[in-house]
C-alpha cells in the first residue's frame, strides 16, 4: 500500500512537471505574458515609441504590417496569426465588428484615451463604431485637392475643377474605387456611402467622361508628381499635404472642397481572439499620452485626435502647416466617413470602377 501510494505520488509529480513544461512551451510559442503582437499599416508607428514602450513596461512588441484593409481582413478572419492589436480604417472596423471579430474595449484601462482623445473624434467614430465600443481613434484626415498655384488659375474650392478641359493631361486621380467615386457622387449631391445602383451608374459615367483629361491614376506617385511639378492638380490625402507644401512652395491645398469630402479615421482595435488583451490596452493608452502622440505625429505627419499634441509641436510649424494638421472644426464637422456597405455593394463599386479603368 505504501509502495502504491509512493508510486501514485511520483506519478502525480511527474504529471505536474510535464504539464507545467508543456504550458511553459505553449506560453513561449505564444510569446509569453510579456509580449504584444501588433498588425498595422507600414511605418505607422515611430520606432522610438516602440522602444520607449518596451523599456517602460518590459513588454516585447512584435510588429507585422499590411498594405490594404482588404488584405488584412481575411488573415484576421481566418485566424492565421493571433494578433493582439490591429489598426484598421473606419469602414473596416465596422465590418470586423459586424462579423464578431473584435472584443469590446475596457475604458477603465484607458485613462489617457478618455482624457485626451477629442470628443469630436469620438463622435465622428460613432458613424462606424456606435458607442465607441471597439475602437480608439488614432490618425485622421480628409481627401482633398492639391494644386500648383502657377499652373491653376485662382483658389480652388470645388471638385468640379477635376472635370475642367482646361487642365487636360494635368489631373491626377486616386486609383481607388471609393475615393474616385466619392468625387462625382458629391458633385451630384449623393452620399459617398450610397447603395443606389442608378446613382453609382451616373457617377461611373462622369468618371468615364473625365478620363481623357486624366494624366494618371495612382497612389504614391501622385505625391511625387505634384512635388516635382509634373501635374497641375491632384487628389491627395491631407496627411501627405504637409510634406508636399514643404517640398514645393508653389503648391496649395484645399482639405475639404465645398461639395463635401471623406473624413477618414484609422483606429486601434483588439481582436476577439487576442491572447494579450491587457498588454494591448496598455499600448493603446500609452499611445494616447500627449508626449507619445506628439512623437508619432512628428514621425507620420497625419492629423491626430489627441487634444494634447498641438501645444507640444506648434512652435516648429508655420501657419499653413498648422492649418492642415489642426484644421478649424468647420473643415471636418459634418463630413461623411466611409462605411461598410456589404459584400454585394463592395463588388458593385469594384465592378463599376473596372469599367471606368478599361473604357
Amino acid at each position: 500500500m505504501k509502495r502504491l501510494s509512493s508510486f501514485l505520488l511520483l506519478l502525480c509529480c511527474l504529471t505536474a512537471f510535464f504539464t507545467a513544461g508543456c504550458d511553459s512551451l505553449a506560453e513561449e510559442e505564444e510569446g509569453g505574458d510579456d509580449t504584444l503582437y501588433i498588425y498595422r499599416w507600414g511605418d505607422y508607428l515611430d520606432p522610438d515609441v516602440i522602444t520607449e514602450f518596451e523599456e517602460e513596461t518590459g513588454i516585447h512588441v512584435v510588429l507585422d504590417e499590411f498594405d490594404t484593409n482588404e488584405s488584412m481582413y481575411p488573415r484576421v478572419k481566418e485566424g492565421a496569426t493571433s494578433y493582439d492589436l490591429i489598426c484598421p480604417s473606419d469602414y473596416m472596423i465596422q465590418k470586423m465588428a459586424e462579423n464578431d471579430l473584435l472584443q469590446p474595449l475596457d475604458y477603465d484601462q484607458l485613462p489617457n484615451a478618455k482624457a485626451y482623445i477629442g470628443k469630436d473624434f469620438f463622435k465622428q467614430a460613432e458613424s462606424y463604431d456606435p458607442g465607441n465600443r471597439y475602437s480608439i481613434p488614432y490618425c485622421w484626415g480628409t481627401v482633398g485637392l492639391m494644386y500648383n498655384k502657377k499652373l491653376v488659375a485662382g483658389d480652388i474650392d470645388s471638385w468640379s475643377v477635376l472635370f475642367d478641359p482646361a487642365y487636360k493631361d494635368e489631373i491626377l486621380m486616386q486609383d481607388s474605387a471609393r475615393d474616385a467615386f466619392m468625387i462625382p457622387l458629391r458633385l451630384l449631391g449623393d452620399s459617398m456611402n450610397t447603395k443606389d445602383p442608378q446613382e453609382l451608374a451616373e457617377a461611373r459615367d462622369m468618371l468615364i467622361a473625365q478620363k481623357p483629361l486624366v494624366q494618371a491614376y495612382g497612389v504614391d506617385d501622385i505625391r511625387d508628381k505634384l512635388a516635382s511639378g509634373e501635374a497641375a492638380l491632384g487628389v491627395i490625402y491631407s496627411g501627405e499635404a504637409i510634406n508636399l507644401l514643404k517640398a514645393n512652395p508653389d503648391l496649395a491645398f484645399c482639405p475639404a472642397p465645398k461639395e463635401g469630402t471623406n473624413l477618414w479615421m484609422d483606429g486601434w482595435v483588439i481582436p476577439k481572439q487576442a491572447k494579450h488583451a491587457g498588454n494591448a490596452h496598455k499600448f493603446i493608452d500609452f499611445l494616447c499620452r500627449p508626449d507619445i502622440a506628439a512623437k508619432n505625429f512628428k514621425a507620420l505627419g497625419y492629423s491626430t485626435p489627441n487634444t494634447g499634441v498641438r501645444g507640444l509641436v506648434e512652435d516648429d510649424m508655420d501657419e499653413e502647416e498648422l492649418a492642415v494638421a489642426f484644421p478649424d472644426p468647420s473643415v471636418y464637422q459634418g463630413q461623411e466617413t466611409y462605411q461598410y456597405l456589404g459584400e454585394a455593394i463592395d463588388k458593385l463599386y469594384t465592378k463599376l470602377w473596372l469599367q471606368v479603368k478599361v473604357e
